[in-house]
């Protein structure tokens, strides 16, 4: 009985111990397994603020990647000229508000209205204004207009057709305004000038077709002209408040006549851009027409009722034909035009 009861303490002891080391061991089981998941949980949480640290880093390059992107949006388009004076001049993309003092005629040839027109006084330049009569004038007769009354007519393109309109701050002032282009001087070759505005304004097609056609009415008018004054001579005599003057060749309807129309100059103005005239010089005057422009009202009378005028070749053949002072004295294929149809309608009708 005792022995018996002490197998059975034995036993009982020993199944202890073995319980233990079972309970021991799936605590063991249990540590390992909290420890991997905080583990785990620690490397997911890691991850999570890498990944958003990563985000966070990356969210300003992505802003600035934008912001470049609508840049060149807005740039896009646009490119960089240097003008006749250096300067280095951003062309918009594309313009719509125009200001070219003294150059609307290739403005309007171009299919381009300003948004205020040149003026001496209130007077625009008379050949254009049926199509410039509802374009707001600016007076230079004293000078460029101030920068203050220039930004009203908020132009977004200024092209200035001579050097002698940029000086004295001028350009400082306008490119303030919109940027700003400026010729040497435009009118020294219109069909050039043409070209340049027609590539600034995004209108070289139109440039192009209206010097073809321009082309095109000088070689007919010249084959009409061959027919009654080929090697003939022509004078063209200015009449201004100032002084009398007989054009060359190198500009204005001097161009036309001489150089695009083949008529002959007389030799006061052979190889001069222009001559002086006065009474003394009218016998020298060797014309067989004579195109008067009076630029003032009275400024011929004194001259035309001289004995020395009117034993001119010309006066006494009846060859003497007066013209409008705006189109003979203009720089542009609008003019220029105006020229053609005037000497054809003096010399063949």
């Amino acid at each position: 009985m005792l022995h018996y009861i002490k197998n059975i303490g034995q036993r009982s002891v020993g199944s202890k111990f073995r319980s233990a080391r079972l309970s021991a061991l799936i605590l063991l089981m249990l540590i390992t397994g909290l420890l991997s998941a905080c583990g785990a949980a620690s490397e997911n949480t890691g991850a999570a603020q890498a990944e958003q640290s990563a985000t966070e880093t990356s969210t300003p390059a992505s802003t600035e990647t934008v912001a470049e992107e609508e840049h060149v949006k807005e740039t896009a388009g646009e490119r960089t000229v240097k003008d006749d004076l250096g300067h280095e001049v951003i062309v918009p993309a594309k313009t719509e508000r125009v200001f070219a003092p003294y150059l609307e005629d290739s403005l309007l040839t171009l299919g381009v209205k300003p948004v205020a027109q040149w003026a001496s006084g209130t007077k625009g330049h008379v050949y254009l204004q049926d199509q410039l009569s509802d374009v707001p004038t600016l007076d230079f007769s004293s000078g460029l207009p101030s920068p203050e009354a220039l930004m009203s007519y908020k132009p977004d393109f200024i092209i200035l057709h001579t050097a002698q309109y940029a000086e004295n701050g001028v350009y400082e002032s306008y490119s303030k305004i919109a940027p700003t282009y400026v010729f040497t001087n435009a009118s020294g070759d219109v069909e050039k000038s043409l070209q340049v505005i027609g590539d600034l304004l995004g209108k070289t097609a139109e440039a192009e077709k209206a010097i073809e056609t321009y082309h095109a009415k000088v070689e007919s008018a010249k084959a009409e002209l061959a027919k009654v004054a080929e090697g003939k001579k022509a004078a063209i005599i200015r009449f201004a408040p100032r002084g009398i003057s007989m054009m060359g060749g190198n500009y204005f309807s001097g161009y036309v006549v001489y150089e695009q129309l083949g008529l002959g100059k007389p030799a006061l103005v052979e190889s001069e851009n222009s001559a002086i005239v006065s009474a003394e010089v009218l016998p020298e005057i060797d014309a067989d027409f004579i195109f008067t422009v009076e630029q003032g009202p009275g400024s011929m009378k004194e001259m035309t009722e001289t004995n020395v005028w009117n034993s001119m070749p010309a006066v006494k053949a009846g060859h003497v034909y007066a013209v409008e002072p705006a189109p003979w004295l203009g720089g542009g294929l609008i003019a220029y035009g105006h020229v053609i149809d005037d000497t054809l309608k003096a010399l063949t009708q």
